[in-house]
C-alpha cells in the first residue's frame, strides 16, 4: 500500500516515479532521527531503497554526498548513493535494512559485533587521508561549543543551575587537541552501525565526519548512550583495537596513556551528549531522549572519579548536578 501523507512525501514519490521513472509498490516511514531529516523505504521491481529527506532550508546533503564518496573510497560500508536530487533534498540510497547493531547486541555477541565494528573504524582511519580529505578541523572552539551545550542546555535550563566547569572543561579539551588526529565519524554508537549478513557493519549518519581524536570513535562505540556494558568487557574490546593501531603505526602510546586519552574523551563526549538529549527536550519537544540521560551521566561520575585532575568536577556532579537531575528528569 502506497501511503505519502504530507507535501514533502508527496514531493519524495513524484521524483521516484516521474523522474526516475520507478514502479513504487511500497512507500513507506523508516525512521527520522535527531535532526530534520527523515527516511523513508521504498519498493521497486522487488527491490528495497532508502530515500532521505533533507529538506534544503533545514539540512544540506552536500555534507552526506562528500563524506559518502569519501568513506565508499576508504573501503567502509556505506549506503550506496544511486540517485540525488540536492536542490530538492533528496536521496536515493542504497537499503541496509532495519535492524542496527542495538537490535543485536547481548552478552553473546557484543565481542564478535563490536570486534567487526572496530575492524571498520582501523580500515577508515588507516585508508583516509586527513591532508587530502578536506574535513573540518575538531578544533577548540568545536569542542568548546560541544561542553557550552552541557552547561546551556542540561545544568542551565534543564536542572536549573548556573555552575562553573571552566577548569574540567580546558583539562577535556587539551587532552582532545594532543591525541594523535585521523578521520572521526563522529556519531559511531550501535544505532548508526547497521547489522548485515556480508560486510558487517553498515555505517550510517555520517554526515558531520571531521579530523579528530583517535579515541573518539571507539568510545562513542564502547561507552554507548544506548546501552551500557562493564569495564572488563570494554577493555576485552579496547585492547586489541589498540594493538591493531599500534600495528598500523597510528599511535605509538603506551596503553595507560590511551585508556586515558579514551576515558576522557568519553567524558567530553558524554557531557556533550547530555546537553543534546535536553536541548531535543526543550527546544524540539523530543522527550524520549530524557531517558537517556542517567545512563550517559552515570559514566561522567563513574570515570572522573578515576582521575586525581577532575576531583572538583566530580564533586560537584555528585554533591549538586546528580540531585538536580533527579528532581528534573
Amino acid at each position: 500500500m502506497i501511503t505519502a501523507s504530507d507535501a514533502r512525501a508527496k514531493a519524495i514519490l513524484q521524483w521516484l516515479t516521474n523522474d526516475l521513472n520507478l514502479n513504487i509498490t511500497q512507500f513507506e516511514t523508516a525512521s527520522s532521527d535527531a535532526s530534520f531529516r527523515r527516511y523513508f523505504r521504498v519498493q521497486h521491481q522487488q527491490q528495497h531503497y532508502i530515500v532521505m529527506d533533507a529538506p534544503p532550508d533545514k539540512e544540506d546533503t552536500a555534507p552526506f554526498i562528500k563524506v559518502a564518496q569519501l568513506f565508499e573510497q576508504a573501503q567502509v560500508n556505506v549506503p550506496h548513493i544511486i540517485h540525488q536530487n540536492t536542490q530538492k533534498g533528496f536521496l536515493l540510497l542504497e537499503d541496509f535494512g532495519s535492524h542496527c547493531l542495538l537490535d543485536k547486541l547481548d552478552k553473546t555477541t557484543v565481542e564478535p559485533l563490536y570486534k567487526d565494528a572496530l575492524d571498520s573504524l582501523i580500515t577508515l582511519q588507516k585508508n583516509v587521508d586527513i591532508t587530502s580529505c578536506a574535513l573540518p578541523h575538531y578544533d577548540a572552539q568545536l569542542l568548546q561549543t560541544e561542553l557550552d551545550l552541557f552547561s546551556d542546555w542540561f545544568l542551565s535550563q534543564q536542572c536549573d543551575l548556573k555552575l562553573n566547569i571552566e577548569a574540567s572543561n580546558s583539562l577535556l579539551i587539551d587532552s582532545a587537541l594532543q591525541q594523535v588526529q585521523v578521520c572521526v565519524h563522529r556519531d559511531y554508537h550501535s544505532r548508526n552501525l547497521m547489522h548485515l549478513s556480508n560486510d558487517n557493519p553498515g555505517i550510517i549518519d555520517f554526515q558531520d565526519a571531521v579530523i579528530g581524536p583517535v579515541t573518539y570513535d571507539a568510545v562513542s562505540l564502547l561507552r554507548d548512550c544506548y546501552i551500557s556494558w562493564t569495564d572488563e568487557q570494554i577493555e576485552s574490546c579496547l585492547k586489541p583495537y589498540y594493538q591493531q593501531l599500534k600495528q598500523a603505526n597510528i599511535v605509538q602510546c603506551d596503553f595507560s596513556q590511551f585508556k586515558r586519552d579514551f576515558d576522557l574523551m568519553g567524558i567530553q563526549r558524554h557531557l556533550k551528549a547530555i546537553g543534546i538529549f535536553s536541548r531535543l527536550n526543550i527546544r524540539d519537544g523530543k522527550n524520549a531522549y530524557l531517558g537517556d540521560i542517567p545512563r550517559t551521566l552515570n559514566y561522567v561520575i563513574n570515570i572522573s572519579q578515576r582521575y586525581p585532575e577532575l576531583q572538583d568536577f566530580h564533586s560537584l556532579l555528585v554533591q549538586v548536578v546528580l540531585p538536580a537531575s533527579k528532581r528534573s528528569l
